[in-house]
């Protein structure tokens, strides 16, 4: 089996480990309800994730607790995210700033998130070998959630941030209320959201 593609199954689940984190100490941040209800479905989804890619691993004959520089660095990133709203939630400032730093880290998880899943899935398709088929059923288990996550995650940070300049934010955002899946779909989400103000 291909080394890179092992580091990247190995990112993929330390990266989805992190995710549970963030998305529990996310959970202690928010403010919004409808934020709330989106980053517990979110916590659920991760969580399966988590045993997605650890049977994936399992099913390719690799050892799940096996360390590699690059799950420690990922490893890393997880733990400062959850250090970053720890620090917001102890600042004593208002709930709302906190959130605001919760929906960041939410989507730096999330960017690395997509990325893995999108960088298998694109894996998966070229490269003929015993493995395709694992991987394949994998994303496609997995893929339509992310996509879900990083689009609607950034809609929610923007909105925010824009109701906390003081300007009219459009909550939930417009990538939540037309179910963005696509970057095409939230570039049409986020020009559409000047009309629904």
């Amino acid at each position: 089996m291909n080394d890179q593609l092992k580091e990247l199954l190995y990112q993929m689940l330390e990266t989805e480990l992190g995710g549970v984190q963030v998305y529990t100490t996310a959970l202690e941040c928010v403010v919004n309800d409808e934020l709330e209800e989106e980053w517990t479905k979110y916590l659920e989804q991760t969580e399966r994730h988590v045993d997605v890619v650890r049977q994936l691993l399992q099913t390719l004959r690799l050892d799940p607790d096996a360390q590699t520089p690059g799950r420690q660095v990922v490893k890393h990133i997880g733990e400062s995210l959850v250090q970053a709203m720890r620090m917001a939630l102890a600042s004593g400032g208002e709930p709302e700033a906190a959130e605001l730093v919760a929906c960041e880290c939410v989507v730096f998880a999330e960017t690395k998130d997509h990325m893995n899943w999108e960088l298998l899935s694109k894996f998966a398709q070229k490269v003929q070998g015993a493995e395709t088929e694992a991987l394949a059923a994998a994303c496609e288990e997995v893929e339509d959630e992310e996509d879900e996550h990083i689009y609607h995650s950034k809609g929610w940070c923007r909105e925010l941030w824009i109701q906390s300049l003081g300007m009219p934010a459009v909550l939930p955002p417009p990538e939540e209320e037309r179910k963005v899946k696509t970057a095409l779909g939230a570039a049409h989400a986020e020009k559409a959201r000047e009309e629904m103000l």
